[in-house]
């Protein structure tokens, strides 16, 4: 079959590329419905702009690209009212001072010999995915640009509209509450 053919025909790339695609946003779109729209909204923004496909890339890469965009518009969408997400007086880790809270200080994690077998590879994503889930919809955003699309954090900034001093407050938060739900879920 040409490739001008498969580029032509959408039940295709419905048989291709639908699990890919649903695994990739379920990853970070915590909202299992919510991923299955954006894959099947990318489905039709790319039949509707397939004229557009050059084939400078692979067929797949543009699909996926099509889907990271729907994915950022949907973070940028939800970043309304950050601010005063942000401005919270209480954290549960840290005092007025910004010092760890007792009873809440990081230990050290002892990692095992096993860790790349697949299973507990796979366990482990589950409890992370699980742990994630917890932030709040800002924190778990800026957390999928930076990690998991590898964004710079002007980039994500600029994304979102928050100011770098949002940023920096949001993954800082970001990793100390997932530092503490894997520590007291996997690694206790």
């Amino acid at each position: 079959m040409s490739d001008n053919h498969f580029v032509n025909d959408p039940k295709k790339w419905v048989e291709e590329y639908s699990d890919m695609l649903y695994q990739f946003a379920l990853k970070r779109i915590a909202d299992k419905e919510y991923a299955k729209d954006l894959v099947q909204e990318t489905f039709i923004s790319a039949w509707k702009n397939v004229h557009q496909f050059n084939a400078s890339a692979s067929f797949k890469t543009w699909i996926v690209t099509i889907l990271k965009n729907k994915i950022i518009d949907h973070y940028r969408k939800t970043a309304v009212n950050t601010q005063s997400t942000m401005v919270e007086a209480e954290s549960v880790f840290f005092d007025e001072a910004d010092h760890w809270r007792e009873g809440y200080y990081p230990v050290e994690w002892q990692v095992t010999a096993t860790a790349d077998n697949k299973l507990e590879s796979f366990e482990f994503m589950k409890v992370l995915q699980s742990c994630k889930s917890k932030l709040k919809e800002i924190q778990q955003q800026v957390f999928a640009l930076k990690y998991l699309e590898g964004m710079e954090s002007e980039e994500i900034c600029k994304a979102l509209s928050i100011t770098s001093a949002n940023y920096w407050v949001i993954i800082h938060r970001a990793k100390v509450q997932l530092r503490a739900c894997l520590e007291k879920k996997w690694f206790a």
